[in-house]
């Protein structure tokens, strides 16, 4: 914490201290005035010593403006999920992860993750009324493939984004309907596309929970036992881990390109609106 103080009072002092018989640099220069013969004067050269502090994390006042990494928030979010699962199926917990989804039509959305013996759990949470607007379960033996890889876009799209991700699949493509390929609100999107969080560097904590490797690393070996342990036409079906490009077919992408640049899908602290 930062701490101000009044600087009135004040009065230079003298560095020479008692018993110090070497005149001060202000007394030196005055007496090379009156020496006929040119003294040269010997300074120690100043060494600053830069230190970034934290490292790799910086800029707090740009962390301060989502909600999520307000203290408490995330530890409210998972209490609550974790109340409303062992309420509702009791099972075991994996772990718990702030990832960024991308749609299909290239809008990014903040989610909550978890991952448990049975379930993969997507929660569209509200981090500034700190309540649970949405959740998707998807139960883990029916997700038969994931694709690790950079994001690709058609020749012609106009809104393209860089970096990697994580695309998961629980339904056959050719079973998606037109109507909800092109809707850009529809909710049965046969698969889920996943990024890491913007605020991964923000601190040690959300490094951990926002890394999509981790997320990764827990989410395959659930999904193979889940295939071990299911019954009936699920069982056998068996689990592709592929490292390709990740499509998204977007074209125009003016109202992902609105959203994105203005983080429409974070709960983010937007400033003061009035006169």
């Amino acid at each position: 914490m930062s701490t101000i103080r009044s600087f009135e009072g004040f009065h230079p002092v003298s560095l020479k201290q008692e018993g110090d018989d070497q005149p001060s640099e202000t007394d030196q220069l005055s007496m090379e005035e009156k020496d006929p013969e040119p003294r040269q004067i010997s300074r120690q050269p100043s060494v600053t010593e830069s230190t970034l502090y934290p490292n790799p994390y910086h800029r707090p006042f740009v962390s301060r403006k989502y909600f999520a990494t307000r203290p408490g928030a995330i530890e409210t979010a998972m209490g609550d999920l974790k109340g409303h699962i062992a309420e509702t199926s009791g099972e075991k917990i994996q772990g718990f992860w702030l990832l960024t989804e991308i749609d299909h039509w290239n809008n990014e959305k903040e989610r909550i993750l978890l991952v448990t013996d049975k379930t993969l759990l997507i929660c569209k949470y509200d981090f500034i009324m700190l309540s649970c607007v949405q959740l998707q379960r998807i139960p883990l033996s029916s997700i038969y493939r994931i694709c690790l890889g950079k994001f690709v876009f058609p020749g012609m799209s106009l809104d393209k984004r860089q970096g990697e991700g994580l695309r998961i699949y629980w339904g056959s493509l050719e079973q998606q309907s037109l109507f909800s390929r092109w809707n850009p609100w529809s909710t049965e999107v046969p698969y889920a596309t996943f990024t890491e969080h913007p605020m991964k560097y923000s601190n040690e904590k959300f490094l951990e929970i926002c890394e999509l490797s981790g997320f990764t690393s827990k989410l395959v070996p659930a999904i193979q036992n889940a295939h071990k342990n299911s019954t009936g036409s699920e069982r056998g079906k068996g689990l592709m881990v592929l490292t390709e490009p990740i499509l998204i077919e977007t074209y125009m992408g003016l109202m992902s390109f609105i959203g994105n640049r203005n983080k429409l899908g974070y709960s983010l602290a937007r400033g003061s609106i009035g006169f």
